[in-house]
C-alpha cells in the first residue's frame, strides 16, 4: 500500500509563491499545485497534517523556537484556512493534528507506523528536519521547491544539524561550527566525544538534539484530532466556481483533476 504525507503549512505557505492576480491567488496555487504532486506517487492513503503548537520545544528554548518568522497577515490567514477547510469536506484525505505538536511529529509518527507494517511511505515537504527520517525507516522524500526527491545522507543527519544549528528556526548552532566543521565531527566518533567534553559545547548539543528530534506520539494516537472525508466532485467544483478558477473547470483538465482522487481510500488510514 501506498502513503502520502502532506506537510498542510508547508503546501500553503509555498502557494504564497507563482500566480498573484486575484483576491484568492494562494487558494489557487494550492489546488493547482495539489493534483500532480498526489499524481506523482499514486497513493492508496492520502495524509492532510496540520501544525499544533510545539510546546516541549518553546519551553526547552525558553520561547525562542521559531520565534524569527514574521507573521503573514490577515490574508495568507484567510486563505488558509479557507484551504483546510476546502480539503477536511471535499477532498479524500485523512486530515490529522496534535494540537501539543508538530506536524513533523504527526508525520513521523505515522510514518514509522506505516513502514513497519510494510507500506511504501511518502512525504511531501520543503522541511529538511524529515531527512532524519532516512535514518531509521524506509521512506521517500520529496522537496517540492527544489522538484526532487532528498537522498539518505550517509551520517546521522540529527547529529550533524545539532551541531551547526538550523536559523530557519532560530536553533542556534555551537560557536564556530559550520556546515564542513560539523560534516567532521559527525563522521569522527572520537573528535566528536573529545569536542563535546567542553560542557558548553555539549549542552547546546544537547539541547539541540532534543529540538531537532523528531517525536514518536504512537503512545498519544487518542489525542489526535483526525478528521476522514470524502471526495465530493460536486462541491469541490461549486467551491471552484465560487471562486473563478475557470482555467480548472475546463472538461479536461477538470476530469484530469478529479481522477487524481479517485483512486485513494481514506478509510485505510483512519
Amino acid at each position: 500500500m501506498k502513503v502520502l504525507f502532506l506537510d498542510a503549512y508547508n503546501l500553503i505557505y509555498r502557494a504564497k509563491s507563482g500566480f498573484t492576480k486575484g483576491d484568492n491567488y494562494v487558494i489557487y496555487n494550492f489546488f493547482r499545485g495539489l493534483r500532480p504532486l498526489v499524481a506523482k506517487y499514486n497513493p492508496d492513503i492520502v495524509y492532510f497534517v496540520l501544525e499544533g503548537r510545539p510546546k516541549h520545544r518553546e519551553e526547552l528554548s525558553m520561547g525562542n523556537y521559531k520565534s524569527n518568522r514574521k507573521t503573514q497577515g490577515d490574508f495568507f490567514h484567510a486563505q488558509k484556512a479557507s484551504i483546510i477547510e476546502a480539503v477536511k469536506e471535499f477532498m479524500p484525505f485523512v486530515s490529522i493534528r496534535h494540537p501539543k505538536f508538530e506536524c513533523d511529529d504527526v508525520i513521523a509518527t505515522y510514518v514509522y507506523k506505516h513502514a513497519n507494517a510494510g507500506d511504501e511511505c511518502f512525504v511531501i515537504s520543503s522541511d529538511s528536519d524529515f531527512i532524519q527520517l532516512h535514518n531509521v525507516c524506509n521512506v521517500t522524500l520529496y522537496n517540492p521547491v527544489k522538484k526532487k526527491e532528498i537522498k539518505k545522507p550517509d551520517y546521522d543527519y540529527v547529529v550533524w544539524k545539532a551541531l551547526r544549528g538550523d536559523p530557519t528556526d532560530n536553533i542556534r548552532g555551537i560557536p564556530r561550527v559550520g556546515d564542513k566543521t560539523a560534516d567532521k565531527l559527525v563522521r569522527d566518533e572520537k573528535m566528536l566525544l573529545e569536542f563535546l567534553s567542553n560542557d558548553n559545547n555539549r549542552e547546546i548539543f544537547d539541547r539541540n538534539v532534543n529540538l531537532i528530534r523528531l517525536v514518536d506520539l504512537s503512545n498519544a494516537e487518542d489525542e489526535m484530532e483526525i478528521t476522514a472525508s470524502k471526495l465530493d466532485e460536486v462541491n469541490l467544483q461549486n467551491y471552484f466556481i465560487e471562486l473563478g478558477f475557470d482555467s480548472m473547470l475546463k472538461e479536461k483538465t477538470w476530469q484530469n483533476y478529479i481522477k487524481t482522487f479517485k483512486g485513494v481510500d481514506n478509510a485505510k488510514g483512519t
